[in-house]
């Protein structure tokens, strides 16, 4: 029963775990947010006007850059920490600044937090064996 309990059963492997977990946040990044970002690059950039005192079009082009761009090389597995530098930033923006730190209510940042610290793990782990990086 204790065997069942603590699945020994099944191997460990923390390469095939930060795969999992780098496929699945790349892809989820680049195609929920970033994809609609980037397609809808004025109406982002006008959003986005005086945030952290930058303009609309720089805080818009840094986020499509984050969310496709480091997506994709977090998918590859390529720069990974630079990428999850980059994500990990983009998300700690949108938490802090824009979402005000609230973890509930009609503008939660839960999702940005939840992301943040997904990307902050890899920015300590690296990518793992199973990537072009081949840590």
């Amino acid at each position: 029963m204790l065997k069942l309990l603590k699945l020994s059963f099944l191997p460990k492997s923390p390469d095939y775990g930060l795969l999992i977990l780098r496929v699945a946040l790349g892809f989820s990044m680049l195609l929920l947010h970033g994809r609609g970002k980037m397609l809808g690059f004025a109406a982002t950039a006008e959003k986005m006007n005086g945030l952290l005192g930058l303009p609309g079009n720089v805080n818009a082009g840094l986020a499509v850059f984050a969310e496709v761009v480091c997506s994709a090389l977090l998918i590859a597995g390529l720069f990974t920490r630079f990428a999850a530098l980059m994500l990990a930033i983009t998300m700690g923006t949108a938490f802090f600044f824009v979402h005000k730190s609230a973890l509930v209510g009609a503008s939660s940042g839960e999702l940005a937090m939840v992301y943040l610290i997904a990307y902050v793990t890899l920015l300590f782990t690296g990518a793992g064996k199973i990537s072009v990086d081949r840590e």
